[in-house]
């Protein structure tokens, strides 16, 4: 995901909010050490500049502020505490005050996409999901099931997600039937 964001020239700015579990995720599952230097062990480099990164604790950071104007938010991957942290309207971090001003401040405009780490059939998603789409004024938020493992599948549930947020990646596979 950062990958595509940092390449697209439609893409002037990109938050990265990793949480502090994510972080561990990350130095498990990737083999990451450390936490300085975060974007450029994703990004293989320094990347273009343009995506900034942030601590959830940082609840002062600009995307916490419904005057800081944003075209979409994904949370990627998105587990099911953050996914009810949201629905509920919590704003215990960055992360789920920057979804809750997203949902709040401008519904129609700022499109929220989580994609969850786990199974939506669990009971706590379903819960979580049936708040989110009670909420008032909670916009269009898009669910979508977890992200398989295998690369290419990786890249294909990513073009998805960033074609919900209005960025359609050229070369994205689309079925075209029989």
């Amino acid at each position: 995901m950062l990958r595509a964001l940092d390449a697209d020239t439609r893409v002037a700015r990109s938050i990265f909010i990793p949480s502090e579990a994510s972080l561990r995720v990350f130095a498990e599952e990737m083999q990451l050490s450390g936490r300085t230097g975060l974007l450029e062990k994703f990004l293989g480099t320094t990347g273009s500049g343009k995506i900034i990164q942030h601590t959830e604790g940082d609840i002062g950071a600009n995307v916490a502020s419904g005057s800081y104007r944003s075209h979409g938010m994904v949370v990627l991957p998105c587990s099911m505490g953050t996914l009810a942290g949201i629905a509920n309207g919590m704003a215990s971090n960055l992360i789920e005050r920057a979804a809750d001003v997203c949902l709040k401040e401008r519904p129609l405009a700022c499109p929220l996409c989580a994609g969850g780490r786990h199974s939506t059939a669990s009971i706590c998603a379903t819960c979580s999901l049936r708040r989110m789409r009670a909420r008032p004024s909670s916009g269009h938020p898009h669910v979508l099931q977890p992200a398989p493992g295998h690369h290419r599948m990786v890249r294909n549930f990513v073009d998805r997600v960033l074609a919900h947020i209005g960025l359609p990646q050229p070369g994205a596979y689309e079925w075209k039937g029989d």
